[in-house]
């Protein structure tokens, strides 16, 4: 979902979020907020663990739904922070990041985001989120599009698949194996009973809930009162139904008595996909960028630069904005300070408590600079004003893609924000001290295992693949 696709973001928005506006008006608004990556698996990563994705064995792409579960069994996650808090822990949603499924000896791990035959959909599921610092688990593998489209509760598959569906366009998924209970224009709808459910039944204790929602990514699929909503096109119409799962949450907090003395935190994992066709929704004037170059996948701001709203009535003024540098990384440390707990040195090694900013948007920033991703694995730094890109063209979806750069192009990006912030000068020929101090500073990051002070860490898997090559080897 991108930055633009929630109206109190973008004054011309061709549609109104009067739930998410709503929240920004009794909230705060962040508008310099960042995913660690322009995709999800990896941008997930980073919100649970407070570790920047590309120090995990992931270094580029997303995983897909038959993927091994990709955080570490020994790295403290969002969920063991608030269970060792006395918090019940639960997440319901979109999972992403891997769990180990019970295999046949006619097993098969397929390459892409295809359907791996010899799984044993009877078995119990190892490494699933109840192994990452959750009590409870209810949603799915991976993204709505990428098979095996069964529901799970905690280890186990909630049905055995007994027919295979597929389908294209907006409203694409893969082909893959299906329970009888499972119709994927209703999952949006289940899953958010789920969590109002389970909200109400936990409402007499601290609780943590994660809902990472199935939606607005494809299959683009709003239900019937959804439908034309929005006047611009069928990714319209869904986020206006994301909208209303937040006025849901909204409502059941209120009715609990719970509304004053929660936080509640709305964001996405990165930018709109083009499959939410960009064409049709300028025509109808809408941009769900908004004024930032690219969308998912991209490195530059409009695939990783995404709307996040923090309401929490009894401590943050309502109608707050905040314009310092923030990353979806940052939540470990900011609930580690709100709690009063030190993290251990291997845990939130790229997190920044947040906080003081909560309480005081106007205050001083909190992080010196914020480290990016793309999805063919180019990463970028913004410090301040500037940004290095380390990849001559998107690093992702836009022109120009991987392997579609002409040969005028230089090999690394420049930016300067504060005067271009549509990332379409690049200067980085007129300052080279400046671009030779950044990519120092992303090399110590990735030699370090950390960004924040505390001991050296190990990246996870190779170590660090191709990075701090092309920062020697450059210019």
């Amino acid at each position: 979902m991108g930055y633009g696709d929630v109206s109190a973001f973008n004054e011309n928005a061709g549609f109104k979020t009067p739930n998410f506006d709503q929240m920004c008006a009794d909230g705060l608004a962040f508008h310099d907020a960042h995913a660690s990556s322009a995709v999800c698996t990896p941008s997930r990563y980073s919100i649970l663990t407070g570790r920047y994705n590309w120090r995990s064995r992931l270094k580029r792409d997303v995983q897909s739904g038959y993927s091994p579960a990709l955080i570490e069994k020994d790295l403290m996650t969002i969920g063991d922070l608030f269970r060792q808090n006395g918090y019940k822990t639960m997440a319901v949603g979109k999972w992403h990041l891997g769990m180990d499924f019970a295999k046949e000896e006619t097993f098969q791990f397929m390459s892409g985001y295809e359907t791996c035959p010899g799984i044993n959909y009877a078995g119990k599921i190892a490494n699933s989120p109840v192994t990452r610092g959750f009590d409870y688990f209810y949603g799915i593998s991976a993204s709505l599009d990428m098979a095996p489209y069964i529901y799970i509760e905690n280890d186990r598959f909630t049905h055995l698949p007994d027919h295979e569906t597929a389908n294209t366009g907006k409203q694409f998924w893969r082909k893959g194996p299906t329970a009888p209970d499972f119709v994927h224009q209703d999952v949006l709808p289940h899953l958010t009973k789920k969590a109002l459910k389970l909200i109400e039944e936990n409402k007499d204790q601290p609780f943590f809930l994660y809902f990472p929602l199935p939606a607005p990514h494809t299959p683009i699929l709003p239900v019937p009162q959804f439908r034309g909503k929005s006047h611009v096109n069928e990714y319209g119409d869904f986020v206006l139904q994301c909208d209303d799962v937040i006025g849901q949450i909204t409502n059941k907090l209120k009715e609990l008595n719970l509304y004053n003395n929660t936080i509640l935190i709305y964001t996405s994992d990165n930018g709109c996909s083009p499959m939410a066709d960009f064409k049709e929704l300028l025509a109808a004037g809408h941009n769900p960028s908004y004024i930032f170059r690219g969308h998912k996948a991209d490195i530059y701001e409009g695939g990783h630069r995404i709307p996040l709203i923090v309401r929490w009535p009894a401590r943050i003024k309502a109608g707050g904005n905040c314009e310092e540098l923030v990353c979806l990384s940052d939540l470990v440390a900011t609930m580690a300070e709100y709690f009063g707990t030190k993290l251990p040195e291997s845990a939130g090694v790229d997190s920044v408590s947040n906080l003081p900013l909560w309480l005081d948007p106007a205050g001083p920033a909190v992080r010196e600079d914020v480290v990016h991703q793309s999805i063919n694995g180019s990463l970028s730094i913004r410090k301040g004003k500037f940004k290095l890109e380390l990849c001559p063209g998107s690093g992702g979806w836009s022109y120009p893609a991987p392997g579609k750069e002409t040969p005028d192009m230089l090999k690394f990006q420049l930016y300067n924000l504060e005067d271009d912030i549509g990332e379409k000068i690049n200067i980085i020929e007129q300052h080279p001290a400046i671009a030779e101090r950044l990519k120092k500073i992303l090399a110590a990051y990735v030699r370090n295992g950390r960004s924040t002070p505390g001991p050296k860490q190990k990246n996870t898997g190779e170590e660090i693949w191709d990075a701090v090559k092309w920062l020697e080897q450059y210019p």
